[in-house]
């Protein structure tokens, strides 16, 4: 599936078994208690935090489509084609970082 695509799709849904769309300000609230959850898991399964029993069936495959899918809603939202968005974002790192990483002595093996 293309991010084009996904943008269709997420709408179709959302027209039909979603209803609406929730206003710009509720999928923001979304979006933070979805990547919230993404923060948990992560910093149980890769950081020192031990997992609790209620934290044991999370997915992070899961969690990460969440955040995706309400991204893909506040795109369509707000008239963002995040195909084009992400060819230019990647344009304006790869100019902005081309030399930065490259220099960066943190990234360097040791």
């Amino acid at each position: 599936m293309t991010i084009g695509e996904a943008q269709q799709t997420v709408d179709q849904w959302i027209k039909t078994t979603g209803i609406r769309y929730f206003n710009e300000l509720t999928n923001m609230a979304i979006l933070t208690e979805e990547v919230g959850e993404v923060a948990r898991i992560i910093s149980r399964q890769y950081g020192e935090q031990s997992f609790k029993a209620s934290d044991r069936d999370k997915n992070l495959a899961d969690e990460l489509a969440d955040v995706l899918f309400v991204v893909i809603c506040l795109a369509n939202q707000t008239g963002v084609d995040l195909t084009e968005a992400l060819v230019k974002n990647l344009e304006k790192k790869t100019l902005r970082d081309t030399d930065r990483h490259r220099q960066n002595e943190k990234l360097k093996d040791s």
